[in-house]
């Protein structure tokens, strides 16, 4: 796909002339406005006046994609064998009370301009051949690793957290912060950030006259000590726009356990739904209301330079609309409380397995047909195999069996024989590890693993990166206690079961509302 700039050409005529039929046409040709729209799918229409179109370039706001070190970055995601390459674009709605409008929509006076938050975080993915696409969440009060991010603005550097609360990368230099979290959580490359705030969202929801939601049961999102959105609506469908969309997606007291899970799931929703009204907006025949929503939507987003244009967006809505609305799939990112019970965390393999899917581009509602395996081209960037520097590992240790004794030493010899004559045993480690892993630590050295796993059948979903490994480290797990072949298990690409997922064709979704919180 290209994004580069092209930009519309200037009008052909200029100045007065006779209004006459030709006039007529060549000034609904004129009026036919990008409508560059926001969230899961931005649809358009074709071009605009040279003047115009610099107006809305100005309207739209920038910034820096990924501002993480480098060697938190995933490596840029391969072509499949036809040259098509899947987009990953992470979508940032921001709790921003940077100004009075902010401010009045997201009340809690006390943080008037302090840092914002990214309360919305969904990761976007477009299959390489448009054929589906993929968007997981994950809730904001996730504790994650927040990598090392240095503020493009003023060069401030904000250090490395641990276990800390996902929506605050935002206020650690900006959307890049954001990027650079998931690209180390995932391993998935971002090609494309979209952020959007309070008011966006709020004007958003007005252009495009209302976005339909449902609800199970008469819902008041209020309590006696003041929390909740303030969301109040009737059993039944409803469109919601302004104020109300807002409140929608803020809703955490009154959908299902009050948590923000479901907060997550109703968002979903309103995404879903949101989805069927732009395609409808995008086919009218009303310049008037074609150029508010272009209008609306260039002033409420903030995004990359990639994106910085209207012909880029311009560009990525024509990508987007080729995938039918019945192969989206919505999913939360598997999760599990932590420790202290009022955070969650990435539920271990559940949520690898779901980041895995998106990597190896297999769409999330299970209808692909089975992909043949594919050699990266990645490989061909390896160092020659005397070259290559591998640490071997024993994690054949099980819950009921011990290690077993000089295994590493035993693969190690395996790869000198097969010509990585600097491959070495660490006799120092004996880990519990249920497959066998390949790990490298930065992006130049991800070749080099992906040819040690060619060489012995190692999946490449099985080479992941890792900054705890100083070099190209291969773990013998315990699906490797004995021999010297290895038998890759078979792969399950179903995703995993969860109450969170929808289809973007589903029209009668309905949130089910907390008893504690109808009227």
């Amino acid at each position: 796909m290209s994004l580069t700039p092209q930009g519309p050409r200037p009008p052909a005529g200029h100045g007065g002339g006779r209004r006459g039929r030709g006039g007529r046409r060549r000034g609904r040709r004129f009026l036919r406005w990008a409508a560059i729209v926001l969230a899961v799918v931005i649809v358009g229409t074709a071009g605009a006046g040279y003047l115009y179109y610099r107006h809305l370039n100005g309207n739209l706001k920038k910034d820096d994609l990924n501002i993480g070190d480098e060697k938190d970055r995933a490596a840029k995601t391969e072509a499949n064998a036809a040259g098509q390459t899947p987009l990953n674009i992470l979508l940032i709605g921001s709790d921003a009370r940077d100004n009075a409008e902010n401010q009045k929509l997201g009340g809690a006076k006390e943080t008037y301009n302090t840092a914002p938050r990214a309360d919305v975080q969904m990761l976007l993915h477009v299959s390489a051949d448009r054929s589906n696409m993929s968007v997981v969440s994950m809730p904001r009060d996730t504790l994650v690793d927040i990598p090392k991010c240095t503020d493009p603005d003023d060069d401030k550097v904000y250090p490395a957290l641990t276990s800390a609360m996902t929506n605050d990368s935002l206020g650690r230099g900006g959307p890049g912060c954001t990027v650079a979290t998931w690209e180390k959580l995932t391993d998935i490359h971002i090609d494309h950030f979209i952020m959007v705030d309070f008011a966006g969202v709020v004007s958003m929801a007005d252009a495009i006259g209302g976005v339909p939601v449902c609800v199970d049961a008469n819902i008041y999102s209020h309590t006696s000590t003041g929390h909740g959105s303030g969301l109040k609506l009737k059993e039944g469908t409803t469109p919601i726009k302004g104020k109300q969309a807002l409140q929608w997606l803020r809703t955490r007291y009154g959908f299902e356990d009050n948590t923000d899970i479901a907060r997550a799931k109703a968002q979903h929703q309103y995404m879903n739904s949101m989805v069927r009204q732009l395609r409808e907006n995008a086919t009218l025949s009303s310049p008037n209301k074609l150029r508010k929503l272009a209008e609306t939507a260039t002033e409420a987003l903030t995004v990359d330079d990639g994106l910085g244009s209207v012909t880029k967006l311009y560009d990525l809505s024509n990508e987007l609309r080729k995938v039918p609305t019945k192969r989206i799939t919505m999913t939360t990112m598997p999760w599990q409380y932590a420790a202290d019970g009022n955070r969650v965390v990435p539920k271990p393999e559940e949520a690898e397995k779901v980041f895995r899917l998106v990597r190896e581009d297999i769409a999330l509602d299970g209808k692909d047909k089975k992909k043949a395996a594919q050699e990266t081209t990645t490989s061909d960037q390896a160092a020659a195999d005397d070259e290559i520097g591998i640490t071997v590992e024993n994690g054949t240790r099980t819950d009921t069996l011990a290690p077993v004794s000089g295994r590493a030493g035993t693969v190690a010899g395996l790869l000198v024989g097969k010509g990585f004559t600097k491959a070495a045993a660490d006799r120092t480690t004996a880990t519990a590890t249920a497959t066998t892993l390949i790990r490298y630590p930065s992006i130049d050295l991800k070749g080099d693993a992906l040819r040690v796993a060619k060489v012995l059948g190692v999946p490449t979903s099985s080479v992941k990166k890792s900054t705890d490994v100083s070099g190209v480290t291969l773990v013998v797990g315990a699906d490797w206690r004995e021999g010297t072949t290895y038998k890759a298990p078979k792969e399950d690409d179903s995703l995993p079961e969860s109450e969170d997922t929808f289809n973007g064709a589903d029209t009668k979704a309905c949130m089910h509302v907390n008893p504690d919180f109808t009227w």
